[in-house]
């Protein structure tokens, strides 16, 4: 971590050109993409990498990990829902980055793309080929890669005037009193914690959010719910989730733990008649999932190419199904298609 006061001979300069001109052996897009990953606060704020800085500003800038600019392949195993010459449509497993940030430069999903296909889009630059949008880390499903340029700007454009629809499926940790609702709630970044965003109305940081959720089962403290955001905010289904009461399971940020085990599955479930034989007879720190129960299930979107809508659905995952199961739910429930007409 560098800190540093900006002098009078910088002020007026976009933060990402002072810190090249001062970062030797840093490329810009380097600098740019380390402040773009919340890695640099003047006067205690985090800032984008198109903010010019003024004479005596104090900066905070985190230092990048030495990195290629150009996307390493590697050759990792990718779950293909759908392949055309223009776009690939992958089933991303959790615990996978999307792209290379600070902290995480290998073992990404455009390292494994970068092997598996000759050409992909580069509209997104050199560390993000065919990247169209983003899942997070610990989140699992569907995503949507392009090839070419034309049909990245096009799938682009899909996602900017929100002709795609997205639905996720996630397991809370306490029980949602409607069954179905929207929730409209600005989502900026977090005052405190660089990692977090929060619900901030008003603020400067804040970009409107809106996600139209329906409950599929309640069970114990737990429940299953489907998700369907209509805004593409970072975070936006976890800070969502958790302002209404009912975090998503194993969510670190936003529920303040990371992993559930036998024992606290146990407890969940007493108010529900007990647990199934299978989590009672279970060792007490027996862990069952230590991810954030989010998976992004169904993914519509016009196919730039033939015009044709298409709908890809990616199964629930082993870890995410099992419990489900354990907590008495009933997994081709959630596999049904929502028969809610969306507002």
């Amino acid at each position: 971590m560098r800190e540093l006061v900006v002098p009078e001979s910088a002020g007026g300069q976009r933060i990402d050109l002072f810190l090249t001109s001062i970062c030797d052996g840093y490329s810009r897009s380097q600098i740019r993409a380390a402040v773009q990953d919340d890695g640099c606060e003047v006067d205690g704020r985090i800032i984008r990498p198109s903010y010019k800085v003024k004479a005596g500003q104090r900066i905070r800038f985190q230092v990048p990990d030495e990195f290629s600019d150009e996307t390493i392949p590697e050759k990792i195993s990718l779950d293909i829902l759908y392949e055309d010459d223009g776009l690939v449509v992958v089933n991303k497993p959790a615990g996978m980055v999307v792209h290379p940030a600070r902290g995480n430069w290998t073992g990404t999903l455009t390292s494994a793309l970068a092997y598996r296909f000759q050409s992909l889009s580069d509209v997104g630059g050199p560390t993000r080929p065919g990247i169209v949008h983003r899942l997070d880390r610990d989140t699992s499903g569907v995503i949507v890669v392009a090839k070419t340029n034309a049909v990245h700007l096009h799938l682009a454009d899909q996602w900017q005037s929100r002709d795609v629809k997205k639905e996720y499926v996630a397991i809370t940790t306490a029980p949602i009193d409607r069954d179905r609702d929207w929730i409209d709630a600005a989502i900026g970044r977090h005052p405190y914690q660089r990692d977090k965003q929060a619900i901030r109305e008003g603020h400067e940081s804040s970009k409107n959010a809106s996600t139209f959720y329906e409950v599929i089962s309640r069970h114990g403290r737990y429940c299953v719910v489907r998700s369907f955001p209509k805004t593409g905010r970072t975070h936006q289904i976890r800070v969502h989730l958790a302002h209404i009461g009912s975090p998503i399971l194993c969510d670190k940020l936003y529920a303040g733990h990371s992993e559930i085990r036998a024992e606290s599955l146990r407890r969940g479930m007493d108010q529900a008649g007990g647990p199934i034989a299978e989590l009672a007879d279970a060792p007490d720190a027996k862990v069952y999932l230590s991810r954030q129960a989010l998976h992004a299930h169904r993914l519509t979107f016009t196919n730039p190419q033939s015009g044709q809508a298409m709908t890809f659905h990616a199964p629930l995952p082993d870890d995410m199904k099992q419990i489900v199961r354990l907590i008495g739910g009933d997994v081709e429930k959630v596999h049904e298609p929502s028969a809610t007409e969306i507002p």
